[in-house]
């Protein structure tokens, strides 16, 4: 499940997109100001960043700039009105990856988000295993040994983070920062929790866990 960050000030697009993103299911968090959006670029990892042009406070352009010379990497879609070819020029040499212009239809929008996404590894129809268990990407569905299990959204999210990166162990606060939004209401104790219900829906009895403790450092999936 990718996490976007979806830098808008009008609020009725915003809300629009946000709702279809996550309709489409991707992890949403929405800020309305330039330096707003560079405070959640330098303090949070996303996969990819929606920004417009014409914000208050700093403008899309210098967003772009300071995150591309801080070493930022995460891609980053222009949503503007402003269309023509120099104001294209200037986000592409900003440090934008693409450039969607105002209005726009939202399949337009997902299509443009999956080919960035596309990049570095494929988000859509893939299928991730670990052990008996397999997560499918694109109809979003994990079944174990071939059966169904219902996972609530930050569940399914964090199943496939960790199955992503299989062997890599994650402290409980890399995986608040990595897989839940900023707003949500969450602590290290929402982790432990997540994973007691996760591992009670995922695991065989009477064999190891899939999401080993590692002690006094977090969690990691193996299988």
């Amino acid at each position: 499940m990718a996490k976007v960050l979806l830098v808008e000030d009008d609020r009725n697009l915003a809300g629009t997109v946000r709702e279809w993103l996550e309709f489409e299911h991707y992890l949403v968090e929405w800020v309305e100001t330039g330096t707003d959006a560079l405070d959640m670029m330098k303090s949070y990892k996303y996969d990819v960043i929606i920004m417009d042009l014409t914000l208050p406070k700093m403008d899309g352009i210098e967003v772009c700039k300071n995150f591309r010379q801080q070493g930022g990497e995460t891609p980053i879609l222009i949503l503007t009105g402003r269309g023509t070819v120099p104001d294209k020029e200037l986000g592409f040499d900003a440090g934008a990856d693409d450039y969607l212009t105002k209005p726009f239809h939202l399949k337009e929008l997902s299509a443009r988000i999956r080919a960035l996404l596309r990049r570095p590894k494929d988000f859509a129809g893939e299928v991730l295993k670990a052990g008996n268990i397999a997560l499918d990407i694109g109809s979003h569905s994990v079944t174990k040994e071939g059966k169904d299990i219902h996972l609530p959204r930050m569940e399914f999210a964090l199943l496939e983070f960790l199955m992503r990166h299989k062997g890599q162990v994650f402290s409980a606060e890399a995986l608040l920062d990595r897989v839940w939004t900023a707003d949500s209401d969450k602590s290290p104790e929402t982790i432990r929790t997540s994973v007691k219900k996760l591992r009670s829906k995922i695991d065989t009895k009477g064999e190891p866990s899939l999401i080993r403790n590692v002690h006094g450092v977090g969690y990691k999936l193996e299988g």
